[in-house]
Parts: structure tokens; C-alpha cells; sequence
């Protein structure tokens, strides 16, 4: 079951961004900005649930631990691209987007080189408050024009929770590079 949940998450990807693309194609597609922000939360909330049903069941598998940060980054990155496209993020807030995805991008090809020296870097409670934080800025701009026609001003709101999520994603990257440095600088010796 929590192996299930993680792959209903990287399903869940593309039929969110084609939500996002027909709602800017479509007059009158906000409905679709709606339905994104609903598969959204379900696939989000599904991150917390697969962990912890594997714990409390002892169902934790190689697959799933593999998986599990894929999936959220596939959700982040794929939910950060199309939000980008549709003009959503745009200008000086395309950095903190940026620093969102390169630092995924880095931490995933660290803790690959770190595996093959059997390396292992625990995941810290901040970047778990990281990804929390990610996850929200990014359903608050999800629903973005679509919601600020009912609460002026949500928009506004998801971009300065993507920059909070990206001064944390910033330092978390910073820690884990930190954390994986000394093999870095050891496998040169």
C-alpha cells in the first residue's frame, strides 16, 4: 500500500500539469486550476501517508525509499515549471524557483555518489520542513489566479512562501553538501 500511494504520486505529475496547461488554454479553465490544486493536496498529502504506513506496517522497501523523493521532487519541480509557464512565477521570483530546482538537482546527484561509497545522509527535521514548506507555496500558487478571484492577493501570499521554501531548501542543500564534502575531499585524497 505505501509503495501504491508513492506511485499514485508520480501518476498524479503529469495529469496535474495537464490541468495547468488546458487551464491557460481554455477560456473559462479556471475550474481546471481548481481540479490541479485537488489532485495536488490528494498527491501531497499521500507524501506524509506512504512514510508513515510503511513504518507503523513494516513495509519499508528499497522501491519505496527510492521512490518517495523522487516522487516529491517530480511534483515540486513539474508543479514550479508549469507555474513558471503560465506566468504565475514570473520576474525576480523565478530565482527563488530556480533555487528550488537546482538544489534538487544537486542533492539528488549527491546522495547518488554518496550510495556508491555506502554513504548515507540522513534526511534532518528542517528538510522535512523544507519539503512542507515547498508543498505549500506551491497548492497557494497553484490555486493562485483562480483563488485571488474569490481572496485578492493569495498569488501574492504563494510567492512569499516560495521564497521562505526557498531560503530553506537554500540552507538545507547547503547543510547535506556540507555533510557530504568531507567524502567529497576524501575521495580525492
Amino acid at each position: 500500500m505505501p509503495n501504491l500511494l508513492t506511485y499514485g504520486r508520480c501518476v498524479a505529475v503529469p495529469v496535474l500539469a495537464a490541468c495547468l496547461f488546458w487551464s491557460d488554454i481554455l477560456d473559462g479553465g479556471l475550474w481546471l486550476r481548481w481540479l490541479a490544486v485537488a489532485i495536488y493536496v490528494i498527491a501531497a498529502i499521500t507524501d506524509f501517508f506512504d512514510g508513515y504506513l510503511a513504518r507503523a506496517w513494516s513495509q519499508q522497501s528499497a522501491i519505496g525509499r527510492m521512490l518517495d523523493p523522487i516522487a516529491d521532487k517530480l511534483l515540486v519541480s513539474a508543479s514550479l515549471l508549469m507555474l513558471a509557464s503560465d506566468g504565475t512565477i514570473r520576474g525576480w521570483s523565478l530565482w527563488a524557483a530556480l533555487v528550488i530546482l537546482c538544489r534538487e538537482i544537486l542533492v539528488s546527484g549527491l546522495r547518488e555518489f554518496l550510495a556508491e561509497l555506502r554513504v548515507s545522509v540522513p534526511v534532518t527535521q528542517l528538510a522535512k520542513w523544507k519539503t512542507t514548506a515547498q508543498l505549500v507555496a506551491v497548492g497557494v500558487l497553484l490555486a493562485g489566479p483562480a483563488a485571488d478571484l474569490l481572496v485578492p492577493g493569495i498569488t501574492l501570499f504563494g510567492i512569499a512562501l516560495l521564497w521562505v521554501a526557498a531560503v530553506l531548501t537554500l540552507y538545507t542543500g547547503w547543510d547535506y553538501f556540507r555533510a557530504g564534502a568531507r567524502h567529497l575531499i576524501g575521495d580525492e585524497s
